[in-house]
């Protein structure tokens, strides 16, 4: 079977759904590649670089759709590419189908199967499929990147000669994939970095990554704002009053704000209103990445950039990560490539469309000429109750000092025991071996003693680290053993030869385990 990718119809759209490296994994998959002439060129990918991965160019879309079982595109196709499909032909693109109703009805009529890739469920096993968070972390870094290319300060703060600069603010609205990448995005250029959602679970992610969560003051913000799938709900009318009163509070001190709220199947919901944009500083930027549904800014124009009364700019863009191009789709055709794979389990250039498979079934919105979309809700596998735990009684502070009382006289009699019965050893063996070993073996004794009480009481978060200083020690034996192969005594030489070997086990073993601890923590 053979996949073919035409050039993009939808203005300004410069992603390509197949790049060279993707094409040489789906001829791994049994595939021949397809791709229409200039497909890539927006994207910085030439024909020659197709034709040395082994793609074959043509020179139109009709002629593309004409060789092509399988067509990966990016945006959702036009009417009149819809009418290029045949039946049986697999389509793969981005489709939105709760909102083109009549390119669905289309593409049935076409007998055409749809595989929507905004579809693609979100569980574990999908997530190399996910092309909407593949292309929301690349929209929250560019939205960053566009409001610095418009703020006319630094992000981070500085003092200088000639005085002091202070650290942008910035509020990101919205901690989902693109919430986040815009506040590792702001955090790393230096800026003082704000975050909210309406799911307070995702506070500990925010803190994690140097921003601080913005709590409201609302009893019932535990319960308000999660829904299935990793998605917000529509807030309740007391906790939406409480949220635009935390915003109107913050819009004064804040520089650059960056909002992703969405709802699915909703218009976006309106969240930085007009009056908290009058509030803000002349020169502030607000990045709407919402404006496609309509926009989270009371002032946001889809495809804009505006300039309110007071100067703030609003930024609505909606094709943040065609401004990527190249980046963007290296990162779809990996998607596509993976839905490829799901789709080709013998790797022998077929598609088996298994209908009973989760993410499959859930991405294919038609399928022999009848819609399949909605897909069924997901399978949900019923957990056995557990039983509660019993409480454990908190002792009280008589209590609590008796019981360590206890302990330590339990540890005192166990080591007075164990030194009791060392010693009664060292008389014992000290009554037949000669003086020379004895000094040896209270040397050893001491040392295992020492040795044991050090490492015993070192945290479990140092045992990689200590690894590292048992080389110095492994060492020490190899030298003491490699002494002793010359010894005339069969015994003593298979000792130290062994010796030899187990030391050199632990210094590899060392030495690898650091240099993995050490990779860590270098970049590259």
């Amino acid at each position: 079977m053979r996949i073919g990718t035409p050039r993009e119809l939808y203005t300004g759209e410069s992603r390509v759904a197949m790049t060279p490296d993707s094409a040489l994994q789906l001829q791994k998959l049994g595939y021949e590649c397809v791709v229409e002439a200039g497909a890539g060129k927006a994207a910085g990918f030439t024909d020659d670089a197709y034709r040395s991965a082994g793609v074959a160019v043509v020179e139109d879309a009709a002629a593309l759709y004409a060789r092509a079982d399988v067509v990966a595109k990016v945006r959702p196709p036009e009417a009149s590419e819809v009418e290029h499909l045949r039946p049986g032909q697999t389509l793969l693109s981005f489709f939105y189908p709760a909102q083109n109703n009549d390119l669905l009805e289309q593409a049935k009529g076409r007998g055409a199967n749809v595989i929507a890739m905004d579809m693609v469920p979100r569980i574990s096993r999908a997530q190399k499929m996910d092309a909407l968070s593949s292309m929301a972390n690349i929209a929250g870094y560019r939205a960053v990147i566009e409001a610095g290319n418009n703020f006319g300060r630094f992000f981070t703060g500085q003092v200088t000669a000639a005085g002091k600069v202070p650290p942008a603010k910035v509020l990101v609205i919205g901690a989902g994939v693109a919430g986040l990448a815009a506040i590792g995005t702001a955090t790393s250029l230096g800026a003082i970095t704000y975050a909210f959602d309406v799911r307070p679970e995702v506070a500990e992610q925010i803190e994690s990554m140097g921003a601080e969560f913005v709590y409201l003051d609302f009893k019932d913000q535990q319960e308000d704002g999660a829904a299935t799938g990793g998605y917000a709900a529509p807030s309740s009318p007391e906790f939406r009053e409480k949220q635009l009163e935390k915003f109107r509070e913050l819009a004064p001190q804040i520089d650059i704000v960056i909002t992703t709220a969405l709802i699915p199947g909703r218009d976006a919901p309106k969240l930085w209103l007009a009056d908290m944009v009058a509030m803000m500083k002349p020169g502030s930027v607000i990045v709407d990445l919402a404006a496609e549904r309509g926009g989270n800014c009371d002032l946001t124009i889809a495809d804009q950039k505006v300039v309110s009364a007071n100067g703030v700019i609003v930024i609505g863009y909606t094709d943040f990560p065609s401004r990527m191009a190249a980046q963007a789709s290296m990162l779809y055709s990996t998607n596509i490539r993976h839905m490829m794979t799901d789709l080709t389990p013998a790797k022998d250039g077929k598609i088996v469309h298994n209908m009973e498979d989760d993410v499959i079934r859930g991405a294919t919105v038609a399928f022999e000429s009848e819609i399949t979309f909605p897909p069924p809700p997901p399978k949900v596998r019923a957990i056995a109750a557990q039983k509660p735990k019993e409480k454990i009684k908190e002792l009280t502070p008589e209590e609590k000092r008796a019981s360590e009382a206890a302990a330590f006289a339990a540890q005192t009699r166990s080591q007075g025991l164990m030194l009791v019965i060392g010693t009664a050893l060292l008389l014992l063996v000290g009554a037949v071996a000669p003086a020379s070993f004895m000094s040896h073996f209270v040397v050893f004794v001491l040392a295992c003693f020492v040795g044991f009480q050090i490492i015993w009481n070192v945290s479990h978060s140092l045992h990689t680290p200590l690894m590292a200083v048992t080389n110095a020690v492994s060492g020490i034996v190899i030298l003491g053993a490699l002494l002793q192969i010359g010894s005339g005594n069969w015994l003593v030489v298979t000792l130290a030869a062994l010796s030899v070997l187990i030391a050199t086990v632990n210094i590899v073993g060392g030495f690898l385990v650091t240099r993995r601890m050490l990779a860590m923590f270098q970049k590259s």
